[in-house]
């Protein structure tokens, strides 16, 4: 079995982002995916990349959109354009792809690397973005690498062994070696970064080598603009993935 593997979250229905990311992946010879939630909710292909997500990610846990979506949690806190994206989505969802959602959980620790949608302390909804965020999310699980998402923004953060904290979010391409120390790691979003850069962010994580290398991948960005309007969702939706925000 590869021991690299690529780890993408919050794909959030554009296809067009994870067609270019599966593309990239391919071509990087991976294949081995984790993903970390939220494969629907925002873009007009909740169902597709659903299914393809499922069906490619070796481990692969939900979001607060797909718990949303599958009615395991309320809508109240979303903001409207996510709540009516929510709510559309639901529309187009057979039985089968709610029931997949409905199998899937925000967290999976049966491995040595911990996935988490949010983050270990409350793997639905919190945002770990600053360092206080990272030192609580260590507090609460002991494994020595977490991957996490639900920002769209990545970072890396290191707790070292005489209680260090060092890392923060992370801007464009970068390679890490995680050999040594505790790991906090979000890949950022495949489908909706919010860095002020369009472009899908995603992550290969190396257990050999014991590196992170966090990759980002330019995409269609007009065609899921177009498929957001076509499909008569708010369009905020659509304006915002040109601006990476």
């Amino acid at each position: 079995m590869s021991d690299r593997i690529a780890i993408i979250s919050d794909v959030h229905g554009n296809r067009h982002a994870l067609e270019a990311v599966r593309r990239a992946i391919r071509q990087a010879a991976i294949t081995r995916v984790w993903c970390l939630g939220d494969m629907v909710g925002y873009g007009a292909h909740p169902a597709e990349c659903l299914r393809v997500c499922v069906h490619d990610s070796e481990r692969c846990i939900a979001g607060n959109h797909d718990l949303a979506a599958a009615g395991r949690v309320g809508v109240e806190t979303f903001s409207a354009p996510a709540r009516a994206a929510i709510e559309w989505t639901r529309g187009r969802l057979d039985r089968n792809a709610r029931d997949r959602l409905a199998a899937l959980e925000p967290e999976d620790t049966a491995d040595p690397v911990a996935l988490f949608h949010a983050s270990p302390r409350d793997p639905v909804w919190e945002y770990v973005i600053t360092g206080e965020h990272a030192r609580a999310a260590f507090d609460a699980h002991p494994a020595r690498v977490m991957m996490i998402g639900h920002t769209h923004l990545a970072g890396a953060w290191r707790l070292s062994p005489d209680g260090r904290l060092d890392g923060g979010l992370v801007r464009g391409e970068e390679t890490l070696s995680i050999a040594d120390g505790r790991w906090l790691i979000n890949p950022g979003s495949v489908g909706q970064p919010r860095d002020l850069d369009p472009r899908a962010s995603w992550a290969i994580l190396d257990l050999e080598a014991l590196t992170l290398r966090f990759r980002r991948t330019p995409y269609d960005v007009p065609g899921a603009q177009n498929a957001i309007q076509a499909a008569g969702l708010p369009t905020d939706l659509g304006a915002r993935l040109a601006e990476g925000r």
